[in-house]
């Protein structure tokens, strides 16, 4: 009997299992190879031609990737419309002196309150702005004049 040397265990292989396995990884690089910017040309498993590929490096200011807050819309608020201030008439007050207080005029003082007290209704014959009195609650809004140009109804 001949030796033929130590035996060799486990599986046999192929003679056709090298070229099997380039032939593989052939397949799972050309599958790595992006196709022509064009969208022409040849199958990425038939075309071996070097690709040049632009490699970017972070900057200092660079936005990190990742998920963003989707947009929200918001209504806009409307602009509120002047508060009044309460004002109480106290001894020595008149309408100039309680205006020139608040940033606004006596004529607008004497508007907004117009149907509380009649005598301060700048469109009537009994219209006297001098004649106050203690105690009255008048209606203002700060730092805003009446335009004598503008109609209201």
């Amino acid at each position: 009997m001949r030796d033929h040397g130590p035996e060799v265990s486990g599986p046999r292989r192929h003679p056709s299992a090298p070229i099997l396995a380039l032939g593989i990884a052939l397949l799972l690089v050309g599958a790595c190879i992006p196709p022509p910017a064009d969208g022409a040309g040849e199958s990425p498993t038939t075309s071996l031609q070097p690709t040049t590929v632009a490699v970017t490096t972070p900057s200092a200011t660079a936005v990190p990737a990742g998920p963003s807050a989707p947009p929200s819309f918001v209504r806009p608020t409307p602009t509120p419309l002047p508060t009044f201030l309460s004002y109480v008439v106290k001894a020595g007050d008149t309408l100039d002196s309680i205006a020139r207080a608040h940033g606004t005029t006596a004529r607008s003082i004497a508007f907004w309150n117009r149907s509380t007290y009649p005598s301060l209704d700048p469109d009537s014959s009994a219209y006297a702005p001098d004649r106050i009195a203690i105690g009255w609650v008048l209606l203002l809004v700060p730092d805003i004049e009446i335009d004598e140009d503008q109609t209201f109804s």
